[in-house]
């Protein structure tokens, strides 16, 4: 039998490398744009169809993760999205980085519905190990912003995509070696818990997908926008690429700490409780940061991230506690092809939004739009506690 404990720190490690993979492009994009005589607007866009096989592919990924293994899964994820960023170290044409990115996005769409499957089969509490594997993949994030600059800076940015690519091949075949077979008989069962009366479960459902669709949109635009965002906007400050990759690294980190504060939370209150005053932290932060700049900027875009962060662990809980282990990777892959196609329109609404009006009317687009999650924070019915989760 697997040591629970190994299998969650591969599926860690597999959320930080997803979200590594998948912005990889967004910070070493600023120095491609010279090196390839393309411009920000036009080179962003190739990133859109990799963002939306992220979202699409995870409905079949999800079926494959039930029905076959999460297991096998889990190793083509590992070595596809390895070999795939080692590719792009290698193109010569716009085409071909297009190519290269979308095979990023597909074999990255097998992570979050069959992954965050597996943390809520082998997890004694749910918002403990849902909080602690976001961080992960916060701190993912927040590496690639810091690593692809410093790479970018001293090797070029080709590099920046064949190193973390052969490292992750190697984690692989780690996980090949040590996971070797899968185990669901043991699952702790830590999500089926917490309960709605029968009547308002389309209230969950709905919340659910109006929350999904504003943060899944805005975090993507965020986390895509950030490393220009600062290269503009942080110019009086420092224009080293790597210096702005430690910045926007630790404006990460107090995420990070969101996501653990936040499912420590949702082991001891109820999901409305937690979520209805964390939703109204995003829509004032990015508009104020509009028209911001250097210290002020890094100081909103702290509680930016913190929002969205945030209200991306209360998403993954809300799944993980209403439904069963046999449809649990289905459910995850409607969850993020929802999200994460609705995260693919966001680069190319950013690449958009940029040329009508910069990063001003980009920043208000995205504030008016997280309004639609205090809505959903609003619509969400309280749980019916049974004495198992208050004593959680």
């Amino acid at each position: 039998m697997n040591s629970p404990s190994r299998v969650i720190t591969f599926v860690n490690a597999a959320h930080f490398i997803d979200h590594y993979a998948m912005l990889i492009f967004a910070a070493a994009v600023i120095i491609m744009g010279p090196a390839l005589g393309m411009a920000y607007s036009e080179l962003l866009p190739y990133a859109t169809p990799g963002f939306i096989a992220f979202g699409a592919g995870s409905l079949i990924t999800g079926w494959l993760g039930d029905r076959w293994s999460r297991r096998h899964m889990m190793l083509i994820f590992f070595v596809g999205i390895g070999l795939s960023m080692i590719s792009v170290g290698f193109v010569s044409r716009p085409l071909q980085l297009g190519v290269a990115l979308l095979a990023i996005g597909i074999f990255a769409s097998i992570y979050h519905p069959v992954g965050t499957a597996m943390i809520v089969s082998y997890a004694e509490k749910l918002g403990a190990e849902m909080g602690i594997n976001g961080v992960w993949g916060n701190l993912g994030v927040a590496s690639s912003a810091l690593v692809t600059g410093v790479i970018g800076q001293y090797l070029g940015w080709r590099w920046a995509f064949i190193v973390p690519g052969a490292v992750t091949v190697l984690i692989g075949v780690a996980f090949a070696m040590t996971v070797v077979h899968e185990d669901r008989k043991g699952s702790k069962q830590a999500a089926a818990q917490a309960r709605v009366a029968k009547q308002d479960m389309w209230r969950v459902v709905l919340s659910l997908l109006i929350v999904v669709i504003a943060i899944s949109t805005t975090f993507n635009a965020v986390t895509v926008a950030l490393p220009k965002l600062f290269a503009e906007r942080l110019a009086d400050l420092t224009r080293s690429p790597a210096l702005l990759g430690v910045i926007a690294a630790g404006v990460y980190v107090f995420g990070a700490m969101t996501q653990y504060t936040i499912g420590k939370l949702l082991d001891r209150h109820s999901l409305k409780t937690v979520a209805l005053p964390l939703s109204f932290m995003l829509a004032p932060f990015l508009y104020l940061a509009a028209n911001l700049s250097n210290l002020p900027l890094i100081v909103v875009s702290i509680g930016i991230v913190m929002g969205a962060f945030g209200q991306v662990t209360v998403n993954d809980a809300m799944v993980g506690k209403y439904t069963t282990e046999e449809w649990r990777s289905r459910a995850y892959a409607v969850r993020y092809f929802v999200g994460f196609t609705a995260a693919g329109a966001s680069v190319g609404l950013v690449a958009w939004l940029y040329d009508q009006g910069g990063f001003a009317m980009m920043l208000r687009a995205f504030a008016a739009l997280c309004l639609l999650a205090i809505a959903a924070a609003i619509i969400l019915p309280r749980e019916i506690r049974t004495p198992a989760t208050r004593a959680g």
